[in-house]
């Protein structure tokens, strides 16, 4: 996929529907039952649904999908995360054998679940027990160390770009009306920090957090690395696979794939940790309407995720100062959207309430 290819795909991503959204705004304001901004920003992304959705009152939020894209990074031999780089395998294992808080949340929230390995680092004899569609989508085993060497050639991100376009069709075409993309895997908050570092301009320092935990001397391993990929990504800025190939990786490029098909196939997307934020940014890039489909689910204490929502234009739903990543904070968020829905749309009017309309409106 060259630059050319790739702007060319970008002019599919629209502007949601404005004219839902003041259909919304204005069914708040003059139908509903309750006094003016009664609640708060619930109202806004009750618009906002309106306005991805083409509805007003928007639908209820029934097939909310959260799709987990599954990859292994060079530099976490350098001792930039907690956990071993084996734990990534680990992880996959329990999520698809229904384990982990995900997994519980998911249930929960009425969620499903699928997870893509497209670059974890194990041998073929390791998950040839798995479901055919959660390595159906393997692109590579691992990643180069990026401090040092490319992250992958340009026709694996190329192809994990392809990846992420073909699983959203088919999480769309089976009816998704939500999608929660994430990533999982071990060392994955150093690649995501020097996207958003070179994206938006900020220093190593400035976008290096503590990730899944680390000490002060892992701490400064990860900014160092973060520094020097960070010098291999910015000659090659304006090509974007081309920077997923170097300091990046194919689970990121799948997820940015992902992203920018659901927001063509005009599908609302809830974004989760760090590396959806990351992705999201490198996606505005591409096509800067993007984010109009998009709604970031909480603040993350990771330095970076602020730099990231002030670019992309987002205010977190949720501050809870929760670091776990792998769609936890998107599910967290769902109740939300869902109950946005249903007060706009299952709220009567004044008279079908049975109640006396107040004497003068306004809009606060």
């Amino acid at each position: 996929m060259d630059t050319t290819e790739l702007e060319k795909f970008a002019e599919g991503v629209l502007r949601p529907d404005e004219a839902a959204r003041a259909a919304a705004r204005d069914r708040w304001a003059e139908t509903v039952a309750l006094p003016p901004r009664s609640f708060g920003r619930i109202e806004t992304l009750a618009q906002w649904l309106a306005a991805v959705q083409g509805a007003c009152p928007p639908r209820p939020l029934e097939r909310a999908r959260l799709v987990l894209f599954a990859g292994d990074h060079g530099i976490a031999q350098h001792g930039v995360s907690a956990y071993p780089p084996e734990a990534t395998a680990a992880m996959v294992r329990r999520i698809v054998q229904g384990g982990g808080p995900v997994q519980a949340l998911a249930r929960t929230h009425q969620a499903s679940v699928q997870i893509i390995d497209v670059s974890v680092d194990w041998d073929a004899a390791a998950y040839a027990d798995l479901p055919t569609e959660v390595t159906a989508g393997r692109i590579r085993r691992g990643t180069g160390r990026i401090d040092q060497e490319p992250a992958c050639t340009r026709e694996e991100a190329a192809a994990a770009f392809r990846v992420g376009i073909a699983v959203a069709d088919a999480e769309i075409d089976s009816g998704a009306d939500l999608l929660m993309p994430s990533l999982i895997g071990v060392g994955h908050s150093t690649p995501a920090g020097v996207l958003i570092g070179v994206l938006t301009g900020a220093d190593a320092a400035v976008v290096t957090g503590r990730g899944s935990g680390i000490d002060d001397r892992a701490w400064v391993r990860k900014c160092a690395a973060v520094r020097d990929a960070m010098r291999a990504a910015r000659p090659v800025i304006a090509d974007q696979i081309e920077l997923l190939a170097t300091v990046a990786g194919p689970d990121f490029a799948a997820l940015t794939g992902f992203m920018m098909q659901a927001a063509i196939r005009k599908t609302p997307v809830l974004l989760d940790g760090l590396g959806s934020v990351a992705c999201a940014v490198l996606a505005q890039r591409i096509a800067f309407r993007t984010p109009d489909w998009m709604l970031a689910a909480h603040l993350s204490p990771e330095p970076a995720y602020q730099k990231a929502i002030d670019r992309l234009g987002l205010e977190p739903l949720l501050d809870f100062k929760v670091r776990a990543d792998g769609g936890c904070a998107a599910l967290l968020a769902l109740p939300l959207l869902r109950s946005a829905v249903t007060i706009l749309a299952e709220t009567g009017s004044y008279a079908e309430e049975g109640l006396p309309e107040p004497l003068m409106r306004s809009r606060l």
